[in-house]
Order: structure tokens, then C-alpha cells, then sequence
């Protein structure tokens, strides 16, 4: 176990320090997680890591990425959030709906899209009123961050969840005759919103907004809204006994986002008579991600084969005992903390199966649902990406995009609101679990 263990914290450590290169280092420590199993060290082999790999996940996220990218191009977001602020009576009013507006959005949407999308008409009216755009923007990128573990589609650790504990589309929004995780999230919207009203408080300068954009087509809106339709109506499928057809229900909701980008993207084609949507597609299409979740699908499955995830529950076990609300709340608060400072991708992708193995020890050995410590481990991990400018990618594109435009990005001006927008939303969402799927 303590060399699978040393490999595995030198490949976190050197993906934290080298954040270009997260995919390669990822997939080395693979292919030397699979060299140590031929090795004798533990049992793994070439098959049984490729097996360990969730391709309806990668299928999730590559289909989804690309169905985004030609929602982006159609012009119906910026559209949207122009119909938006030009029913809001002053800045104050104009920035809290901007951001709810990307909340809301990035539900079904990449969080770094969502920023994409909704940036520039932050830009635009803080130019208008001659106002600092850096609050602005700050506000979008951590309302973005909220509301992508609302639902399946929302974010790759939504993905990463879904896959791993099989929930399917709906339940997000109501699982074992329960509300789910979409509920909590929104009351920490909800939280959250009256503390970007009193952040904004002294912006009273009125706003008179036109609707200028025009929309260059619309089926990739109801692209998207046909991929939310079909995955919900796939959730309803009878799951199949065995064999091919059992392979293609568990795969069914990567399908469904693949195809519809297939279809997408062709129609695209024949519509512009040329292979540019295929370009914008692959240039959209966040390959990094992709292949670094490729890697860290075998090397949690090395590092489960070598006893490391059964020792990592065993000490929280250690740590909580058999008190329920004690592991959860150490949860929640361990996973705002560390997403703070680090991507939440790879730390959910090997904290799940560590959840999930703390769950079968409670209760004395007897076990227990780990949906309460799932949930808790989404949104502390979701949520703890804004409390710094580095915790989370939709941050760091708005700095980015700030930076670009000339724009001075201090750290205190990010914590003046990430902290308070984060701390409310966690505990809101940390209240609502507890009460709802404690035990």
C-alpha cells in the first residue's frame, strides 16, 4: 500500500504545481499504477484500469461541451441577459441578475462557458456607467460555480456524482421519495442573493439597457433543451438484465449528450455548406479535462486495488466515530477548505469512492446510505472554489478576462465577496442536507 500511496501523493503534488501538464501527469501515474500491478505490488492490470474508466462520464462531458459551444455561437445567452438587465431599475439591481441569470445558466452549462457567455454584458454596462467591472465580473464567476451542483449536467463533478452513485437526471431533483441536492443549492442561491444585494448596495445608478443581440439560430437552444428532455425520459428505462443491451443503459445519458452533438454539429455543417463547426467543436472541446479524468479513473482504481481508499476511510472513520453528523460536517467543512486551493475534479474523483467507504463502516460495521455524505462532499466541494481566485476555472477566466481589459485584480477585492457569498451558500445548503437526508 505505501508505495501506491507515495506515487499517488507525488502525482497530486505535481499536479497542483504544474496545472498545464494535470493530463499528462495523470495518465504517467496511470501507466505506472499499471506497471506496479504487473509487478506483484497489487492486483491491477491493463484491462481490469481500462475497465475502471466511466466512459458514459467522458461521453457526458465531451457531448455536452460541444452542444454548449454552439449554444455560445448562436448569440442566445448574450441575447438573454440583455432581455434581463433591461428590466432592472439601477446597477445594484443589474448585477445581482447578471449573476443569478449565470447561476442559472450553468445549471445546464459549463461553468466556464457560463463566464464566457455572460462576461461581456458585464463589461458592457460597467463601461456604460463608468463603474468598476471587477466586482462585476467577480459576482458572475461565483454565482456561476453555485449553481453547477444543481444538476446532473451542471458541472463535471455533477457528472462525476451522477456516475459514480447512478442518479440519474431527475434525481437531482427528487431521489427515494426525497427532494434532492437541486433544492439546497438553490437556497443557498437563495442566501447568496442577499449578499450580493448588500455587496451592491450603494450601486443605485440607474440603468437603461437595450436589447441589441440577435440570435443567429436557434436549434441549438432546443438542441439543449432536447438533451435536459431525453435525459430525463432515459431515467425512466427499464434497466435491461445483461449483456449489450445492459452496456448501453449504463451508458445511456453519455449517449444521449454524444449524439445530440452529433447532430448538432452535421447540421451545422450542411447549414454553413463547410467543416467550420467541426473546428469550433474540437476548439471548445476541453480535452485537458477529458484526458485527465481518463487518468485519474485508473489511478483511483491503483490506488483502490493497493488499500489506500479502505485505510482513507478507516481514518475518517477513526476521526468521527460512528456519529453520523460529526463525518458529514467534517466532510462538508474538509472539502470547502481544500477546494479553495485546489481543483475540485480530481479531489472528488478520489474522495467518492473514499465516501462511499466510510459509509459501510457506520453504524458499527452495518453501514449506512451514503447519499447524506455525497451530497455533502458536491456542494462543499462545488462551493469551496470561491472562496479564493484560484478554487475554481470560472474564477480564473474572469480574472482573465478582467486582466485583458486592463483591469487590476487584487485578492482582497475577490474575498470581499467569495467569502461571504461562499459561507452562505455552504451553510444554507449544509442545513437543508442534513435535515432532508441525515439519518
Amino acid at each position: 500500500m505505501i508505495p501506491a500511496l507515495i506515487l499517488f501523493l507525488i502525482t497530486y503534488a505535481l499536479m497542483l504545481a504544474l496545472q498545464k501538464y494535470r493530463p499528462y501527469i495523470a495518465l504517467t501515474s496511470a501507466v505506472l499504477f499499471i506497471i506496479m500491478g504487473y509487478a506483484g505490488l497489487f492486483e491491477l492490470n491493463l484491462l481490469s484500469a481500462l475497465g475502471a474508466v466511466d466512459y458514459n462520464v467522458l461521453l457526458m462531458i465531451g457531448g455536452t461541451m460541444g452542444i454548449v459551444s454552439l449554444f455560445v455561437e448562436s448569440k442566445m445567452p448574450a441575447r438573454l441577459a440583455e432581455v434581463l438587465i433591461s428590466r432592472v431599475p439601477d446597477v445594484k439591481w443589474a448585477v445581482t441578475a447578471l449573476a443569478l441569470f449565470a447561476g442559472v445558466i450553468s445549471a445546464f452549462v459549463d461553468n466556464v462557458a457560463t463566464v464566457l457567455m455572460v462576461a461581456p454584458i458585464g463589461l458592457a454596462i460597467s463601461r456604460k456607467l463608468k463603474i468598476s467591472p471587477v466586482p462585476v465580473l467577480i459576482a458572475i464567476a461565483v454565482s456561476s460555480n453555485l449553481q453547477g451542483a444543481a444538476t446532473l449536467v451542471g458541472d463535471t463533478t455533477s457528472i462525476l456524482l451522477g456516475g459514480y452513485a447512478d442518479m440519474t437526471f431527475l434525481d437531482f431533483f427528487w431521489m427515494q421519495g426525497k427532494p434532492g441536492i437541486f433544492f439546497g443549492v438553490e437556497l443557498g442561491a437563495l442566501a447568496s442573493l442577499f449578499v450580493l444585494l448588500f455587496l451592491f448596495r450603494k450601486e443605485k445608478q440607474k440603468i437603461d439597457a437595450k436589447v441589441e443581440t440577435k440570435v443567429t439560430d436557434y436549434f441549438p437552444t432546443a438542441l439543449l433543451l432536447g438533451t435536459v428532455l431525453l435525459l430525463i425520459l432515459a431515467s425512466f428505462l427499464p434497466e435491461p438484465d445483461g449483456g449489450a443491451l445492459l452496456t448501453l443503459y449504463d451508458m445511456r445519458s453519455g449517449l444521449i449528450c454524444f449524439a445530440l452533438c452529433v447532430v448538432g454539429v452535421v447540421r451545422a455543417c450542411i447549414r454553413k455548406k463547410g467543416a467550420a463547426p467541426i473546428k469550433l467543436v474540437l476548439k471548445e472541446l476541453d480535452t485537458d479535462t477529458l484526458l485527465l479524468l481518463f487518468g485519474l479513473f485508473m489511478v483511483i482504481e491503483g490506488i483502490r486495488s493497493a488499500g489506500v481508499i479502505d485505510a482513507a476511510a478507516g481514518l475518517f472513520y477513526k476521526v468521527s466515530g460512528d456519529d453520523p453528523f460529526l463525518l458529514y460536517t467534517l466532510i462538508v467543512f474538509a472539502s470547502v477548505v481544500l477546494s479553495a486551493f485546489i481543483d475540485n475534479i480530481p479531489y472528488v474523483a478520489t474522495m467518492l469512492p473514499v465516501v462511499q467507504g466510510i459509509a459501510a463502516l457506520m453504524n458499527g460495521g452495518e453501514g449506512m446510505a451514503p447519499y447524506v455524505f455525497y451530497f455533502g462532499l458536491l456542494t462543499g466541494a462545488t462551493l469551496g472554489g470561491n472562496l479564493t481566485p484560484i478554487g475554481a476555472s470560472a474564477n480564473i477566466a474572469a480574472i482573465g478576462i478582467l486582466r485583458k481589459n486592463g483591469e487590476t485584480v487584487r485578492t482582497r477585492d475577490f474575498l470581499r465577496i467569495g467569502v461571504p457569498f461562499t459561507l452562505s451558500a455552504v451553510l444554507a445548503g449544509y442545513i437543508y442536507i442534513w435535515l432532508v437526508w441525515g439519518p
